[in-house]
This record gives C-alpha cells, structure tokens and sequence, in this order.
C-alpha cells in the first residue's frame, strides 16, 4: 500500500517536472539562457551546473520550475525571455500545455501495446481474460441497494447449492431469470477485493431495467502492435479531450442556469487517492489513469486564467495586439490575485480531501 502511494505521489511530480521541461527545451532550442531547471521548490536539497543551467531537487515536492531571465519584467539581455519576439514567448508557454498532450498520447500508447480492456459479445471466442462487468446502475433498483458499483465484476452466481463460473452477460440473465424473487449470492471483483453480496432479483422490474437493475458489458484484454498502438494513442487523447471540454461546457452551462452539476472539486490528496486505487488495479489501468489526469491538467492550464499557461499567453496575445505589453505592475497583481485565489481553493478542497477519506 505505501509503495503504491509513493509511485502515485512520483508519477503526479513526473507529470508537472514533464511539463516544465516541454517550457525547457523550446526555450533552449530559441537560445534563451535558462539559469535553473529544478524538480521540487526550494529550499534546495543539492544542484549541478552543467553549462549554464542548475539543475536542482528541491525540498517541497510540490511541483518543478524552469527560471529564465526577463520571465518577470523587462531584463536588458538579448537571451533574456522578455527580449524574444511574442511568437516565439507564446511558443514557450505553449510548451508545457503541449507536453501533457504528449504524455498522454504516448501513455495511451503504451496501454494499448500491453493490453487494454475493449467491449465484447459474448459470442466473441479466443478471449484474454473475458469479464462481464457493471456499466450502469438503475436509482432504487436491487443492484443499488445491496451496494454494487460502475466497474464491479461478477465473477460468479449461486443459489444454494448451485453455482456458475461468469465469463458471459447471458449466464447473467439467465441465472436472475431462473431466480427471480429469490435471493442469489453474487461473487463480485472490486479492484483487488473479492467478495459476496446477496440479492434478491426483482419479478417484475420496471421496463428496461431488468431484474437486478443493471447494464452489463462484457470486457476482454486486447493488445495490439506498436505502430497500431501509437495512432491508437494519439486519437484516444484526442477524443478523450473532446470529451473533457464538453464535459466542463455542460458544468458551465449547469453553473449558469443555477443548477447542480455533480462535479466534486479534488485537490492533490484526493488526486493522489484516486492515483493509489488506479494503481491497485494493475500497470494498464494506471497508465491510463495518468494519462487521463495528464490531459485534465492540460486543458486547466491554458485555460486564459492569470497564475496559469493560459493565462501567459493571454497577456502576450494582448501584447501581440497593442504592440506593446500589458503594464508590469498590471500582469504581476492579476498573476497575484489568482494565484492566491487558486492556493485559497486548493487548500479549502484539500481539507475536505482529508475529511473525506481520513
């Protein structure tokens, strides 16, 4: 269990140190003079300069930073950041937005090239691992009320004395249709937990609901080869980003018209939770979990908020238009303003972490 929280809580400074570095080496590449690249803030725990640059591991694991010359404020060197042209700068704060798409893409990858879970028939044959699994719970049914979960694999069912292995949704429905109104115990997979659960299936359900209430799909691990697997990582991320912008339109649009949106705010402990219970389900879940979380951050930071990617390329876009910058003093209390607004939520939502889980 702790090694598991410590690979969640390294894998999530992976991902930030990864997305400095993305604002690293285009700097690099434009001939900027970059002074420090850290893991970690400081107090620094020890540092090497290789040419001009320190690379540090610092005390507060809380991220990673890249320091340049002229980042804040007008600085007199022409390899200093202010002195660039603005395209060059917004490519620079683009930078690390793109690396998370990059991460994704090639964690998505990987999954496919090991193995991941793909939607079968059940009259699929030659299967690796095939599981029916729970995809949806009706309000109120039995499948709710004796406690089964998205995600929860029947690995068997058994009434008395008899019991059948599941590897199929028709043993199933069969199974609850040769029982109805009696109680079955079901053997259910939950991450790595295996366990009983009794329940009753209904004899005449609502329409469209079934006896226990549920959806089932039935899964099988599916590999593929690499080239395969890197098209199929790339339009993953893609469509996984379609999905995550249309999910925080509709949290907008809730917001807007006042209603609730059913979204859970989650600071870096419960972050790190969900990254443990990813982790306890196997290599491919976690990788894609990562992934995951890598294009969530990705689309937060270039949102055009001060104190973010985003909001840097705002400003320089401004600049772009008015051919002159936006007043230092102005973009320094703004970038002030909403970073300590962000610190205030992120402690707030991380409170509640606690709470909840502790």
């Amino acid at each position: 269990m702790i090694l598991t929280i410590l690979i969640a809580f390294f894998s999530l400074i992976a991902l930030v140190s990864l997305h400095e570095f993305g604002h690293f080496i285009v700097a690099k590449k434009f001939g900027i003079k970059v002074e420090e690249f850290g893991i970690g803030y400081p107090p620094r725990i020890f540092g090497k300069k290789i040419g001009e640059t320190i690379y540090s591991l610092n005390w507060l694991p809380f991220g990673a930073f890249v320091k340049m010359p002229g980042e804040t404020g007008k600085v007199d060197d022409p390899r200093s950041f202010s002195s660039q042209a603005v395209w060059k700068r917004i490519l620079i704060a683009l930078a690390g937005v793109v690396s998370f798409w990059i991460i994704a893409a090639v964690l998505f990858a990987v999954v496919f090239s090991l193995g991941t879970s793909i939607a079968v028939d059940d009259e699929t044959a030659g299967l690796l691992d095939p599981k029916v699994q729970i995809a949806g719970i009706s309000a109120e049914s039995p499948a709710k009320l004796a406690g089964l979960e998205l995600g929860d694999t029947i690995k068997s069912a058994a009434f008395n004395q008899e019991q059948i292995a599941v590897s199929k949704m028709k043993e199933v429905q069969d199974f609850c249709n040769t029982y109805l109104g009696q109680e079955i115990i079901l053997t259910v997979e939950r991450g790595k937990e295996v366990f009983e659960i009794k329940i009753t299936p209904r004899v005449s359900p609502p329409a469209g609901e079934g006896p226990l209430g549920v959806a089932l799909v039935r899964t099988a691990i599916q590999s593929f080869p690499w080239y395969q697997s890197l098209w199929k990582g790339i339009t993953s991320s893609v469509n996984m980003t379609g999905a995550i912008i249309v999910g925080y339109g509709q949290v907008i649009t809730s917001l807007v018209h006042g209603q609730p949106t059913g979204v859970e705010l989650m600071g870096p402990v419960g972050v790190v939770h969900l990254f443990t219970q990813a982790g306890q389900m196997g290599a491919s879940y976690f990788l894609q979990f990562v992934g995951m979380v890598a294009l969530y951050i990705a689309i937060f930071n270039i949102l055009p908020i001060p104190a973010v990617d985003g909001g840097k390329i705002l400003f320089l876009a401004i600049e772009a238009i008015r051919r002159k910058p936006i007043s230092e003093k102005v973009e320094q209390n703004l970038t002030a303003v909403f970073f300590s607004l962000l610190l205030v939520l992120m402690a707030f939502v991380t409170i509640k972490d606690v709470i909840r889980l502790f």
